[in-house]
């Protein structure tokens, strides 16, 4: 008697198993409580890194600063960032930058003053951010995921409020 079982070929729907396929790498710490009191830095990405938002002018011959021109979207993108401390009353906007195809935020938690609700996760603050301003948009904006840094201490604060006032002018 011949066991057909695991003797067929691979369908076309399954060409790969599971373990062969390329895999993810986490974007979260382990064991990490994303919603605990703390500054984080966060970088999201336009989907396929369009320059959706802004763009840099100025920095010609004359010497004309550089600065940063918000288009349609950039401008949505703005109102809803400067929406967070409204819609979060634990999390403060520190600092960010809307560049042309991504942003950078600055975000604090603080859990001292904090309601009687637990404070929000940070993913779930990037993620409403990236839900409304794709439905006011009315199209994907954003690439999958984002990065995220937890502020460790002053030094670090400082560093990355500079890289975000100073730094991201000079890589266009």
């Amino acid at each position: 008697m011949r066991c057909i079982l695991n003797c067929a070929a691979p369908s076309p729907k399954n060409k790969y198993m599971k373990s062969d396929l390329p895999r993810r790498k986490k974007n979260r710490l382990d064991n990490y409580d994303y919603s605990q009191c703390g500054c984080y830095f966060i970088t999201i990405c336009a989907d396929k890194r369009k320059k959706l938002f802004s763009r840099i002018v100025g920095g010609d011959d004359l010497g004309a600063p550089l600065s940063i021109e918000l288009k349609p979207y950039g401008k949505i993108v703005e109102r809803y960032i400067n929406s967070i401390e409204t819609a979060y009353e634990t999390v403060t906007v520190e600092n960010y930058v809307i560049m042309p195809d991504h942003i950078h935020l600055m975000l604090l938690i603080d859990c001292f003053g904090a309601p009687r609700s637990s404070p929000p996760t940070i993913s779930s603050v990037i993620s409403a951010l990236k839900r409304f301003t794709n439905k006011e948009c009315r199209c994907n904006l954003w690439q999958r995921g984002f990065h995220d840094h937890i502020v460790r201490n002053k030094f670090d604060y400082e560093e990355i409020w500079n890289y975000i006032e100073y730094n991201a002018l000079k890589e266009y």
